[in-house]
């Protein structure tokens, strides 16, 4: 029987796809970080080991929240089948074979590591100290891990098996499998030596502003606020980009295989990224913030403070709804609760309205070419964003509960159906546009 939409929500009979991450993961996880930050801010500890400390507090009660309330580790999706006992000698080879594939696998991320000036300089310095630090242990913990686990996997032979194979000339494989296993690990490679270098700074901002400052300033509250905001975010991101364990569920399923989708994020970040000063789509030329325009009109000010404060919230709370399964580019889990129930893309669009609303393009302390520029500019960098979005959205409709969710929020989410309205377009009750147009 084909889906009714009106007849579903007459009969309020259309529920929400199940999310791959609970409520209680991301709650776990603030509440950590919340007892560490006020620590931190109680003792005054705002260097880098405070930083990361910060990290393990928010990581550790969402992977103690996963195991033993969720239960994660017991999903089918994991490929894990803990009553399983392979014996030793079945395995010991398929082992050795994957840990060949692994080790070569970050042997040529050290390289291009070492290799890359850009990773030496400035805030990547420390993510370079801290993944040299770590290097060893996470080497020689691959042995026990990857021997364990291969007794418990149904299908041991993944994609670092596939390279090690193809290296030794031992089997045959699908170079799809090596490709797919490259591609994780250079998300992974490329997005927590970023993460990592933008972990310390923002931290020890929010641990040091001034309390005299900031409850006499309400613009010193409101960036404090922001900050902090945004602490919350990379504290997240980082700690996904860490957990990628097959026993959390936490996964790599695949990362994208489309060459658009990996233009439109990595234009986005450094050291490819075309917003910064003096890139081709810097937009900041002739314009001033939000308080230079509104300093004069202090409704207007409190105002476009208090909406900067609530996007940046959604968009930390876009984060905090992955738990620890955040990762651009990459398939762990399709989410459908919190933000996501609202939007598809919640982070994308509170980061571009706090863009508009902080910057205002359209105003300038220049030409009115000046002005024009910026605006044009601004709206070429949310151009981008709606096409990391919709590369995303081909990527993940390949999975089928992605297409379950795409078509509910197609039927209920407010954000499409505001946009629906606004169009005056029908529901769209098939597969994702995306789908269609995928190249």
């Amino acid at each position: 029987m084909l889906h009714d939409p009106s007849l579903a929500r007459a009969t309020g009979a259309d529920p929400r796809p199940a999310s791959a991450v609970s409520t209680g993961v991301g709650i776990a996880g603030l509440a950590g970080l919340l007892a560490w930050v006020a620590v931190a801010r109680w003792f005054k500890m705002d260097g880098p080991l405070s930083a990361l400390t910060n990290l393990v507090a928010c990581g550790v009660p969402m992977v103690l929240w996963s195991i033993f309330v969720d239960k994660v580790h017991r999903r089918p999706s994991t490929g894990i089948d803990w009553a399983q006992h392979k014996p030793w000698r079945e395995t010991f080879d398929i082992s050795l074979t994957k840990l060949a594939g692994l080790w070569v696998t970050w042997v040529g991320i050290a390289l291009i590591y070492f290799t890359c000036r850009f990773y030496w300089n400035d805030r990547f310095a420390f993510s370079m100290s801290v993944l040299g630090a770590v290097a060893p242990f996470v080497f020689i913990g691959s042995i026990p891990y990857v021997l364990y686990f291969d007794r418990k996997l149904v299908e041991p032979r993944d994609g670092a098996w596939a390279l090690g194979a193809w290296m030794m000339g031992t089997e045959r494989v699908e170079a799809e499998a090596i490709y797919s296993h490259l591609r994780s690990w250079a998300v992974k490679a490329f997005f927590l030596a970023f993460m990592l270098a933008i972990v310390p700074p923002g931290f020890g901002d929010f641990i040091r502003a001034d309390w005299a400052v900031i409850l006499t300033n309400p613009v010193a509250l409101a960036n404090w606020l922001i900050t902090f905001m945004f602490v919350i975010d990379v504290a997240f991101a980082t700690v996904g980009y860490v957990l990628t364990m097959r026993p959390l569920d936490a996964h790599i399923r695949s990362a994208t295989p489309y060459a658009a989708g990996w233009t439109a994020a990595l234009i986005c970040y450094p050291p490819f990224v075309l917003m910064d000063a003096g890139r081709p789509l810097d937009y900041h030329p002739g314009t001033a913030d939000w308080t230079h325009w509104l300093g004069n009109y202090p409704v207007l000010m409190a105002i476009d403070g208090v909406l900067l404060v609530a996007l940046t919230a959604v968009y930390a709370w876009a984060t905090v709804a992955f738990g620890f399964r955040f990762s651009n580019l990459t398939h762990r889990g399709i989410l459908t609760h919190g933000p996501y129930a609202i939007t598809r893309h919640p982070a994308y669009l509170s980061k571009n309205l706090f863009w508009w609303l902080s910057t205002l393009p359209f105003l300038t302390v220049g030409s009115w070419v000046d002005g024009v520029r910026a605006t044009v500019l601004l709206a070429v960098v949310s151009g981008i964003y709606f096409w990391r979005a919709k590369t995303e959205e081909w990527h993940l409709s390949a999975d089928p509960d992605y297409v379950s969710y795409w078509q509910w929020m197609e039927r209920n989410g407010p954000v499409p159906l505001f946009f629906r309205w606004l169009s005056g377009r029908p529901i769209n009750a098939g597969v994702p546009v995306a789908s269609k147009a995928r190249p």
